[in-house]
């Protein structure tokens, strides 16, 4: 089957994001959440799920409205990577946490989470609900403050992913 990545964007970076991802990927259909069924996820068997923290660590509205739907989906067996989006400077104590409840949700519901991404030098916050055993559980975005960064993490990201994603 068929690579499928879901997000939700308010202000556009999420979906700037998604569909540089998916430019870089190729080859993978790409769904804004606000606009798509939830239960399409369950025409894929490998997924990438974005995700942008708001406020102190809450789900970007779209995900929220969704989030009880997608809960019932079974993900046993399905390849799942996570993005996330955050503000290291703004909400350093709650940096990607919604990136984080998406990881705990997901291994819940049975899938299979691929690319971890290494914790630098480079990022500067306090707390993250999105590392596990000193790595984030997905790729880890700050486009307000670090977006020069973001090209470089994100093909670093793909390269690691791309073989058991596509």
């Amino acid at each position: 089957m068929a690579t499928a990545l879901f997000y939700a964007s308010s202000t556009g970076n999420t979906e700037s994001i998604a569909k540089e991802i998916a430019e870089n990927l190729g080859g993978i259909d790409i769904f804004d959440v606000a606009n798509t069924p939830i239960d399409k996820i369950n025409d894929y068997d490998k997924l990438i799920f974005g995700v942008a923290t708001w406020g102190d660590g809450e789900f970007e509205d779209e995900w929220e409205e969704v989030m009880d739907d997608f809960e019932k989906i079974n993900l046993s067996g399905k390849t799942v990577a996570l993005f996330g989006l955050g503000d290291q400077e703004g909400y350093g104590d709650t940096y990607l946490d919604a990136m984080g409840e998406m990881y705990e949700k997901v291994i819940k519901m049975g899938a299979n989470v691929i690319g971890s991404f290494d914790i630098d030098s480079d990022y500067d916050y306090e707390n993250s609900k999105a590392v596990l055993n000193g790595k984030f559980v997905g790729l880890a975005l700050d486009e307000d403050n670090q977006s020069e960064l973001t090209d470089k993490r994100i093909k670093t990201w793909i390269n690691q992913i791309k073989d058991k994603i596509l």
